[in-house]
């Protein structure tokens, strides 16, 4: 099955957008939790048993593993390996090389560590993202309009026909032979989001910035899924993870997931009422 189809249906079988982002931080965890690199995994498995029935995917920030070395590569390895076949698994890598150190982040991210997804910036061109591509179960989501205020300084330049964001989104179409190509657009950017969903109406958004970053989560929706309300997901992590500091922490990160997981489907039936009247 093709990553975009595969992606479909975990949407419509789960019934839900949300993706809970993963980004654990030692310093933030807990009471009961010594700060230590060991304590990782077992607050992010509380947190998947948690959020698990209200998500149709996990990202893991990969940075947030690797700081700490071996052992922090162990914790990313066993948080992935605990996540159930029933979700998409995106490795928040954002990866950018050419020829063979591309194809080896996409065997380290597919085949070690078993992620469905991956983030790739594409600032290198087509051979930089081609090895991600090839193996058609595994996506690719390509940095497009980015959630955070620098976003502007680049990715926002024209040459006055095309923004360089807009013309990630045409390559990203051109690229999208597998169907398994898609796109990271921040929430932060509801209006361009729907810019960029006309550029590529089948591809799949990875949208961040609904939690702590303060993006607009209803027009996000209506501007960033497909015509059917789908192929988005939507991605909520510090809001979610440190909902509670106390021992409360799982039960506030399922309330706060829950409640995220509803708004976004109270946008997604406004928008399939809407179609369904035109």
């Amino acid at each position: 099955m093709k990553f975009n189809e595969y992606l479909r249906n975990i949407i419509e079988t789960r019934d839900t957008l949300l993706c809970v982002g993963l980004d654990s931080v030692v310093e933030k965890l807990p009471d009961g939790f010594p700060q230590h690199i060991d304590s990782l995994l077992d607050f992010n498995k509380a947190v998947i048993d948690a959020t698990l029935p209200f998500a149709a995917a996990f990202k893991v920030n990969v940075a947030f593993y690797e700081m700490y070395g071996a052992k922090g590569w162990g914790v990313l390895e066993k948080t992935l390996a605990y996540l159930p076949d029933d979700v998409v698994t995106i490795a928040d890598a954002k990866r950018g090389d050419i020829g063979n150190t591309a194809r080896m982040y996409a065997k380290a991210f597919y085949d070690n560590l078993g992620a469905d997804a991956v983030t790739v910036n594409p600032y290198m061109g087509f051979d930089s993202v081609e090895p991600f591509l090839e193996e058609e179960r595994r996506g690719v989501f390509l940095l497009c309009l980015t959630s955070n205020p620098g976003s502007a300084d680049f990715q926002r330049i024209s040459d006055g026909r095309q923004k360089v964001y807009e013309k990630i989104a045409e390559k990203a179409n051109q690229w999208n032979s597998h169907q398994n190509c898609g796109l990271v657009v921040g929430a932060t950017h509801p209006d361009e989001l729907a810019g960029v969903r006309a550029i590529a109406p089948t591809l799949a958004f990875l949208i961040p910035g609904i939690g702590a970053q303060g993006g607009d989560l209803w027009h996000s929706v209506q501007n960033g899924t497909d015509e059917f309300a789908s192929m988005a997901l939507f991605n909520s992590s510090r809001a979610i993870l440190y909902a509670s500091s106390g021992s409360d922490f799982a039960e506030a990160a399922a309330s706060v997931a829950r409640h995220t997981r509803d708004k976004l489907q109270e946008a997604r039936r406004h928008k399939r009422s809407k179609r369904e009247l035109k």
